[in-house]
């Protein structure tokens, strides 16, 4: 079968070897019984640190590798695709929540946070959903009020990735309400501070070992020393960090769609139908051969996308396109992977069908595929 030019060196390879390794010794024996509980173990999220696997962009002076590279961040990704394996957050805590601190913590906060957000010892989320307020920023209503030397946070977040086991966790608080798009401030909460309180685990019809979180902040002592870049900037920093989010969500999504091609190749080699493998008959060389096809556009897509990332050349339209479009490939080639799969595509013991609910959600986290499509139409001046 025909595979697109890969982007990857010899060293990349390399590192996916070692993550390969690691996701089938700490991961993938695991992950059912992960499921079940909701959430992975913390002892997962430290080995994952001692292995290079968290946060290996972060400069090498706070315990990173320093290698800002996000092929290997997809290779992370893709990995993890690989097995099935939804439960470790580590793309939201490496590819998402941490280049904030990186990027826009001073020097004291990230002597502070960064060296156990390296190690796995910290697990970091991002809040920004509220329960009357998703892909309209504006609309949230969590709000900090200014007390001098600290902030008196209110408000409740939904839908947090990471939510439950989270230590570190930035809160998008409206800090002047009469300040429009430049009254947002990021915050960071930490685990223990009085009035932040943790709802229950969501109940989820996929990603069964990822845990996610309703957040409550009822008075909440934010000292100042917590506050994430400057004031009033906390819109202007999600949107600089938004490309790189979505085209993470673009890595997950084609990764998956290669998985549940494979899987689906190995079925119809086997199954029987009429005396024949299924794979035989015309209809179902054609399906996946529109299957293979579509994945194909879609890793090359993908691969360019992770290539301007790198030259910092992603615009916010770009990110969209690889975003809405990769998302909504997958829900389409998972949907055919159960059909030509038939009554077992249907069964939760087959990976299929943990592929199926799973693949839900990726139309909807990280902004929706209508706001996606609403971005690149006003980049066409319309």
């Amino acid at each position: 079968m025909a595979t697109p030019t890969s982007i990857n060196t010899a060293e990349h390879e390399d590192f996916r070897a070692m993550v390969r390794a690691f996701v089938e010794k700490e991961v993938a024996p695991h992950h059912e019984q992960w499921e079940a509980d909701g959430h992975v173990s913390r002892e997962l999220w430290q080995r994952a640190g001692a292995a290079g696997i968290l946060c290996f962009d972060v400069d090498e002076e706070y315990g990173g590798l320093g290698i800002k590279d996000f092929r290997y961040n997809a290779i992370v990704s893709e990995e993890l695709a690989r097995v099935g394996a939804n439960g470790p957050g580590f793309p939201v805590h490496t590819d998402i929540i941490v280049p904030y601190i990186s990027a826009i913590a001073n020097d004291e906060q990230k002597k502070r946070w960064l060296p156990g957000l390296v190690s796995g010892e910290i697990i970091s989320a991002i809040a920004m959903t509220e329960p009357g307020a998703g892909s309209d920023l504006q609309g949230l209503s969590t709000h900090a009020v200014d007390k001098g030397d600290h902030w008196v946070l209110n408000g409740s977040k939904t839908f947090i990735s990471n939510g439950i086991m989270s230590d570190l966790v930035i809160v998008v608080a409206r800090t002047d309400p009469d300040a429009g798009h430049k009254g947002f401030s990021l915050l960071v909460v930490e685990r223990g501070m009085e009035g932040f309180e943790r709802g229950r685990n969501l109940d989820k019809i996929g990603l069964k070992a990822q845990d996610t979180a309703e957040l409550f902040f009822d008075n909440v002592v934010v000292p100042k020393e917590n506050t994430l870049g400057e004031p009033g900037m906390g819109f202007i920093y999600l949107m600089q960090n938004l490309p790189q989010e979505r085209i993470s969500i673009a890595c997950i999504a084609v990764a998956a769609c290669e998985q549940v091609l494979d899987m689906t190749l190995a079925y119809v080699k086997e199954r029987q139908a009429f005396g024949r493998p299924i794979g035989a008959f015309q209809n179902t060389r054609f399906t996946l051969a529109e299957m293979a096809t579509e994945v194909y556009v879609a890793r090359t897509f993908v691969n360019e996308c992770v290539t301007k990332l790198n030259a910092g050349e992603a615009d916010t339209s770009l990110a969209s396109m690889a975003k809405w479009w990769t998302t909504e490939l997958q829900k389409k080639i998972v949907d055919t992977g159960v059909q030509m799969h038939g009554g077992y595509g249907y069964m939760s013991e087959y990976p299929i069908a943990k592929a199926f609910v799973d693949s839900r959600i990726q139309t909807i986290y990280g902004g929706t595929t209508e706001i996606q499509k609403e971005i690149i139409g006003r980049s066409l001046g319309l």
